[in-house]
């Protein structure tokens, strides 16, 4: 009796072991099945429960087994069983990736349309515009229009304030009809929570009231090597004249600065004192008088630094990461330099990242990025090279151009006019902001330069801080198709894709990319090797592997190496469709080039891991290990 007792036990013991784990992606190894809930989802203990537990939207959830249209899911992969929730309640998440929303002030508001082929059609068009027109035509007098089952929001949606998913359920791409730029056609899914929303905006008194709160910050990052003194001198004065007119305004709470400098190396040049410092943080001051004593001290370097390129990025890191940025409205970083920024393959970076990278945080900040580049006589065969650095790092997405401002000859006084255009500039914009002007003055379009660049980026600005304060949403549950670019000016994105990879997921991603860095440094003096090597690390960690034989044409992609969670994804990898023959006929200089911008990214996934702030949970009770980490498409690798 015991005996059959025990066995008994050992059975179900058995079933349940084998039932603790989620149902796998057709096709895949290592994938689960996910859904994500709605607003009417409901967890029940049973199935045939009558009622349960309201869910929040946009969690995400395992699904563990199929029973008549309803899923016994789990908050995570570890084996724990929340309940059931009706299956026709559910989005299915194939990919872990999502769309945001880019800011919408220089391009037309996106509109998801209901089947693919209208949108297709539009793209194809070779006069899209007359297309749209009539669709935005109609929508600003019936609020709908053929084909549109939404429309992106007026204002900004901020989305580290008001979390929001629009995941991505399949992707496309296609070209455009007028001039053949490649765009993708992405079916989404919009699960925000409306009765949330519309509670919380019944209680706001006003659709602009919140604009007068805005606030802008702007950090100047200023190389202080040598010959920088007349530039410090510069800015010091321009800051002052400005502090003495927010003053006369009453506007010195409500725009601030700060002031961050940055060197070399200090290990290779202890002199220098520091690689970057901080010597005042918007808000700390809100006089001319306070200011000056914090930046008293800020002087040019009194010995040479290792290289002629300085550690820009160390200041724009530094400036990013030290400012409270959740403050404020308006966000502004001016990089100022007459040298190029040391790369961060560099022995001497201290970043260890590049351009893109630091335009990622950048990003995630909210924050434009200004550089005025000093081409000075001194850095004359210096010039292109960091303008291909700093025109990289400033690319803007609302303008669809870089905030790059060179000033012939170093002069100084043109110098001066720039920065001064800047600090007016913002001080207008919140000026405007305090009398409750949301839109650009009626005279943009007769500015020219920077000074229609501040006007176009401020209203972007004003727009962000607006949704936020109002709550923007992205629709409410809707599931259509978007264009990842605007219709008309191909060249503004509508959307910036992300993937949200768990804590073990970016672990192997940055484990990946470490062997590959390894081999590829190898295989600049022996192809072969490279990709034997990497076939074998291949085998070693997938059993799938082992059964692929090596040729000169085996790409990376179809060894195994890289993680099912990157197949699929809409993106151009570097190096997954990388052959032994195409590394090969790379050349030296290239190899050199795809090495650099692997050692670069492989610095911003361990700033990632180790950035505690940004990691989401998609799901009640989650186990800490499911947490995500929006990484932009473009940053892998």
């Amino acid at each position: 009796m015991l005996a059959a007792m025990l066995t008994a036990s050992a059975a179900l013991c058995a079933t349940a072991a084998l039932a603790a784990e989620p149902l796998k992606m057709e096709g895949k190894s290592t994938l689960y099945q996910r859904v994500l809930t709605t607003p009417s989802c409901v967890l029940k203990a049973n199935p045939a429960d009558a009622e349960g537990k309201k869910l929040p939207a946009f969690s995400r959830y395992y699904i563990y087994a199929r029973e008549n249209g309803q899923l016994q899911v789990g908050p995570d992969s570890t084996g724990k069983i929340a309940g059931y929730i009706a299956e026709d309640c559910t989005v299915p998440w194939k990919m872990q990736t999502a769309l945001l929303f880019t800011n919408p002030a220089n391009r037309d508001r996106a509109l998801i349309f209901e089947k693919y082929e209208t949108l297709a059609d539009i793209v194809a068009s070779t006069d899209p515009k007359a297309q749209t027109d009539q669709l935005y035509a109609s929508l600003a007098q019936t609020q709908k229009a053929d084909g549109v089952v939404a429309e992106e929001p007026e204002n900004y949606v901020d989305f580290s304030k008001n979390f929001y998913l629009l995941p991505i359920l399949s992707s496309q791409e296609e070209l455009f009809g007028s001039d053949d730029m490649p765009v993708n056609l992405l079916e989404i899914a919009s699960v925000t929570d409306k009765q949330a929303t519309d509670d919380l905006k019944q209680q706001q008194t006003g659709g602009t009231s919140g604009i007068t709160a805005f606030k802008a910050a702007m950090v100047f990052v200023i190389d202080s090597s040598i010959s920088m003194q007349p530039y410090i001198d510069k800015t010091k004065e321009i800051i002052r004249e400005v502090y003495k007119t927010i003053e006369a305004d009453g506007l010195q709470d409500s725009v601030q600065f700060g002031l961050v400098s940055f060197r070399s190396n200090l290990k290779a040049t202890p002199g220098l004192e520091y690689t970057s410092k901080v010597f005042v943080k918007p808000g700390e001051v809100s006089t001319a008088a306070d200011f000056e004593k914090k930046v008293a001290e800020l002087k040019q370097a009194t010995v040479s630094s290792v290289l002629f390129d300085e550690d820009a990025y160390s200041g724009v890191l530094t400036a990013l990461s030290s400012v409270d940025w959740s403050k404020y409205g308006g966000r502004y970083v001016i990089l100022i330099t007459d040298a190029g920024a040391i790369e961060g393959s560099n022995q001497y970076s201290s970043t260890k990242m590049d351009a893109a990278q630091l335009r990622a945080e950048a990003e995630h900040y909210n924050a434009a990025i200004y550089a005025m580049h000093l081409l000075t006589p001194a850095g004359k065969t210096n010039h292109d090279k960091a303008r291909a650095q700093y025109e990289d790092l400033t690319m803007n997405s609302i303008l669809g151009k870089p905030l790059y401002y060179p000033v012939d000859a170093g002069n100084v006084q043109n110098f001066g006019s720039n920065i001064s255009i800047i600090a007016k500039a913002i001080t207008e914009q919140v000026r405007l902001a305090s009398m409750g002007e949301v839109a650009a003055g009626s005279a943009a379009g007769m500015k020219k330069g920077l000074e229609e660049d501040m006007e176009l980026i401020g209203r972007a600005m004003r727009l962000r801080f607006l949704g936020s304060y109002n709550n923007e949403t992205a629709p409410d549950i809707i599931r259509g198709f978007i264009a990842d670019r605007d219709l008309v000016k191909h060249n503004q994105p509508t959307s910036a894709p992300y993937v949200l990879l768990t804590k073990a997921q970016l672990s192997d991603l940055y484990d990946v990319t470490t062997k590959l860095l390894e081999q590829a440094n190898l295989g600049m003096m022996a192809p072969s090797q490279m990709f034997s090597n990497l076939l074998s690390l291949a085998a070693a960690m997938n059993n799938d592997a082992a059964q692929v034989t090596q040729s000169k044409t085996l790409k990376i992609s179809e060894m195994g190496l890289l993680g099912e969670y990157l197949d699929d994804l809409p993106y151009k990898s570097q190096i997954a469709g990388l052959t032994e023959d195409d590394w090969t006929m790379m050349g030296p200089e290239d190899q050199d080039r795809l090495i650099r911008t692997l050692e670069s990214k492989l610095e911003y996934y361990r700033h990632c891991i180790s950035d505690t702030d940004r990691w989401l949970q998609l799901a009640p009770d989650a186990a800490e290990s499911e947490d995500v980490y929006p990484v932009p498409l473009d940053q892998l690798p």
